[in-house]
């Protein structure tokens, strides 16, 4: 398990790494797509940690995030669209409306333990798709919709001509939503969330507020999840209602980028997004044109390979190995 206060050597680490992360795209052209998909991992990797907040610390596995996604790409859209209001206010209403979504859906499910809860947050965000799809008036429906394009460079209004600006701005929300889930982690809610996980009737009996603490974390993960829904909005432009509100293409996805990369680990959303999103590009560019199915049945294949040889996920991977090798190196230095 992660320390909840990083020593000197973890310091030292995400230092390095987030200087790696700043430097990264300076490598390639502003309008490069080596650096459009660098923008995907980081946004997915945001993701995956808004799924940990409940699926990694309370073992409350959501397939239906897709829900928040959506709300928050079609809210800060339509207001934008409607009465030209910046996405950053378009966001503030679609975290507001995805947090109420939350609190009507945690009346039903919290009641639901394992697959049921996880096929019942799946149902939330496939009526959320059936929804988008049947009121056109509101979402334009299955067309899609578009958002309104400005020939400046704006950071008010979240548009940028090149891609580069739109990485740091990913980058700056990855590190904030990082860092909230790293101290939710060591705090007294993220301690509440274990004990639930372990043990929900255990911790019932000796007075945690199971209810309350998966509604807190609940809510967290719903309101950045919509956030990011807007983020994603303004960097493609354009959007209908089964990219958005896909259970495949988001929910699924953002579960698969946790659990590979380590589930309820601060770091393992990152990874496993890193691993994910160009593997993807990869199948699509290779396969896409010929059998499009190829592409996701290669990145599955790897997938459970990877989950077989550690169920824990790549970061447990990384760390049995620098483990071993270092035990190597005293073995040989004695």
């Amino acid at each position: 398990m992660e320390h909840a206060r990083p020593s000197t050597l973890q310091i030292v680490l995400m230092a390095i790494g987030l200087g790696l992360l700043i430097w990264a795209p300076l490598n390639f052209s502003p309008q490069s797509y080596e650096v459009r998909v660098m923008c995907l991992v980081l946004l997915f990797a945001s993701l995956g940690v808004a799924w940990n907040f409940l699926g990694g610390l309370a073992n409350r596995v959501s397939l239906g995030h897709a829900a928040f996604f959506g709300i928050g790409a079609y809210a800060s859209t339509i207001l934008q669209r409607t009465f030209d209001l910046s996405p950053w206010i378009g966001m503030l209403v679609g975290m507001v409306i995805a947090a109420l979504f939350a609190l009507l859906l945690s009346i039903p499910t919290f009641r639901l333990r394992g697959h049921y809860f996880a096929l019942a947050t799946l149902a939330a965000g496939e009526a959320m798709r059936v929804l988008a799809n049947s009121w056109a008036s509101l979402t334009e429906g299955p067309v899609g919709i578009s958002v309104p394009f400005r020939m400046e460079d704006s950071l008010w209004m979240l548009q940028f001509r090149d891609v580069t600006p739109y990485y740091y701005v990913f980058l700056a929300v990855f590190v904030l939503v990082t860092a909230l889930f790293w101290w939710v982690k060591a705090s007294a809610l993220g301690y509440r969330l274990r004990a639930v996980k372990e043990n929900e009737e255990a911790a019932e009996v000796i007075g945690v507020d199971t209810y309350r603490a998966k509604l807190i974390a609940l809510l967290i993960s719903a309101v950045i999840t919509a956030g990011l829904g807007t983020m994603y909005a303004q960097f493609q432009f354009f959007f209908d209602p089964d990219t958005v509100f896909g259970i495949a293409a988001i929910s699924v996805r953002m579960a698969l980028i946790a659990i590979l990369g380590g589930v309820g680990t601060v770091f393992g959303p990152l990874i496993g997004a890193a691993f994910i999103i160009p593997l993807e590009e990869l199948a699509n560019t290779w396969f896409g044109g010929e059998a499009a199915g190829l592409s996701a049945f290669t990145y599955g294949v790897v997938l459970i390979v990877i989950i077989l040889i550690n169920p824990r996920g790549l970061i447990a991977l990384f760390r049995d190995g620098f483990a071993r090798l270092r035990g190597g190196r005293k073995e040989a230095a004695a």
